[in-house]
């Protein structure tokens, strides 16, 4: 096989990069490790920015998020048991939208199959070749037996664990990360949410959300330590902590139900640079994690290949590869500042096993001061609702020389 560009993995940043290239006429095949029904399935956080929403409608792939998907126009902060509310929309101009990721996959492969793009599930023991230079190429086994697909440039979108980053050098790879000390122990019901936007609750206990995936079927999450187990928390014991860090407002509007999905997912914060190596270009969780409290995940996956995309669209049209050289150092200085603002709200609601007396008064004052402030509310708010890409040309001097 051959194509233009070959995109390893079929998660959100592989998906709406095909659909990019493929509204622009470029040739692509994406190529994915797992079934459509495994990639579908995976629960994974919901909370649209603006833009994502923006890209989808432009790829002509909202149709149901419009009539499903939930926009917020605020968000609210609780401190041991009182709440206030963000007004985004005041502030920003924007807004945010629930919509799970699992229905996003879902409208993605739909519009996949209908338009004719190339997808190859099941695609085991997969190498990158040649990525330094200018033909690539990559081989696959598949059940129908040994695959080769040769290329103009590869594109990584196949998460964490995949082989795109760990096919960079070492010597030439560079990461930053942080484990977090205590994982999220999250659970699905399917119960009318307490409230129609979204609780981000700071306690004494720890942390805890109240979100929603539509108006029938609720996700509430609260902090516990690492090494807990899903068994130690029967559904009695997480109601009953739940309601106490939302506080007795919150929780005299909670349904509670059997929960039919209980995980505990570990909290991390990571980076990978470069974002491109020759001809392999990373995006989404392929070149960074963060924590999930920003809501960032899926949409940090699409400012990435937006951009990658248009370096794309660029270098088929002219034969320039100036956006091509320029994606790595474009995409980080967004991701940093997602990265920034995802820490800066894990570490402001959550409590840290090594906290004093003095941080949790530190915590409580800053969100005090978030309460009566207009200015530090606009700064959340339009973190949350997602910062523009930067401009075509690029990073900021201060970002280029970190």
């Amino acid at each position: 096989m051959r194509t233009q560009v070959a995109i390893v993995g079929a998660g959100p940043a592989g998906m709406v990069l095909a659909h990019l290239l493929n509204a622009a006429g470029i040739a692509c095949v994406v190529v994915e490790r797992r079934t459509r029904d495994y990639v579908e399935g995976r629960v994974r956080a919901g909370v649209l920015e603006q833009g994502t929403v923006d890209v989808l409608a432009r790829l002509g792939l909202d149709g149901r998020l419009r009539s499903e998907g939930l926009v917020h126009t605020g968000t609210n902060l609780a401190v041991d048991g009182e709440s206030f509310r963000i007004d985004m929309a005041a502030l920003t101009g924007a807004a945010v939208t629930v919509y799970g990721q699992q229905e996003v996959m879902r409208d993605l492969f739909d519009a996949a199959e209908s338009r004719g793009l190339t997808l190859v599930y099941e695609a085991e023991d997969l190498r990158l070749y040649d990525i330094e230079g200018t033909t690539p190429s990559l081989t696959f086994r598949t059940p129908q037996g040994e695959q080769h697909l040769a290329c103009d440039v590869i594109a990584g979108c196949d998460g964490f664990h995949g082989v795109s980053r760990r096919s960079i050098p070492a010597d030439v790879l560079k990461t930053f990360e942080r484990d977090y000390p205590f994982g999220w122990l999250g659970i699905l019901t399917d119960v009318p949410p307490a409230v129609h936007e979204l609780v981000y609750a700071s306690h004494a206990n720890g942390f805890a959300l109240a979100s929603m995936r539509s108006a029938t079927r609720s996700r509430y999450y609260i902090q516990c330590g690492i090494a807990e187990r899903v068994e130690d928390w029967p559904d009695a014991r997480f109601w009953d902590e739940l309601c106490l860090r939302l506080g007795p407002g919150i929780a005299a509007g909670l349904e509670r139900g059997p929960s039919f999905e209980k995980s505990i997912a570990p909290l991390r914060s990571f980076v990978g640079e470069p974002m491109r190596w020759g001809r392999l270009f990373l995006a989404g969780d392929a070149a960074h994690i963060v924590p999930p409290t920003g809501a960032k995940g899926l949409n940090l996956a699409v400012s990435d290949v937006v951009m990658l995309s248009e370096a794309l669209i660029s270098f088929y049209a002219t034969g320039s590869e100036a956006g091509l050289d320029g994606y790595s150092a474009r995409a980080l200085a967004r991701v940093w500042k997602a990265e920034r603002f995802s820490w800066w709200f894990t570490s402001l609601m959550h409590r840290f096993p090594e906290a004093s007396g003095f941080d949790r008064r530190m915590q409580v004052a800053e969100l005090a001061y978030l309460s009566g402030s207009r200015a530090a509310q606009t700064v959340l708010a339009e973190n949350y609702v997602g910062l523009p890409l930067t401009s075509a040309a690029g990073p900021s001097s201060l970002e280029l020389r970190a």
